[in-house]
């Protein structure tokens, strides 16, 4: 699978709405049949930072989402909340789903 990290710094006056100016591009590509998962979180550091964690089935996917409609709308209406160009991470990766951490393993209580 194609797996991305992204951190985006948004304009203060936007930080608290992102979410709502991002749902569009958000549930479209969440529709998309090649995207495994797309989650934002906004950090408990800093307020106007939000973490895009995606992932895509693979090269054809992530293809597909960058070529699609929605991407391209969302790279025109996007921008002029952030405060500064998205910084990414961009993996391959042998797997299809999240792993388990076992280091941190949770065993069933009673």
């Amino acid at each position: 699978m194609i797996f991305i990290t992204a951190k985006f710094r948004i304009r203060p006056e936007y930080a608290d709405r992102w979410p709502e100016i991002a749902a569009d591009f958000t549930a479209a590509t969440r529709a998309e049949p090649g995207c495994l998962w797309f989650d934002w979180s906004r950090s408990v550091e800093d307020t106007s930072e939000y973490v895009l964690v995606e992932a895509f089935r693979d090269d054809e996917a992530g293809a597909a989402h960058v070529q699609s409609e929605h991407f391209k709308a969302a790279q025109r209406t996007l921008p002029p909340h952030l405060a500064e160009t998205p910084r990414i991470v961009n993996a391959t990766v042998p797997q299809d789903d999240w792993s388990l951490l076992g280091e941190m393993s949770v065993s069933e209580q009673e």
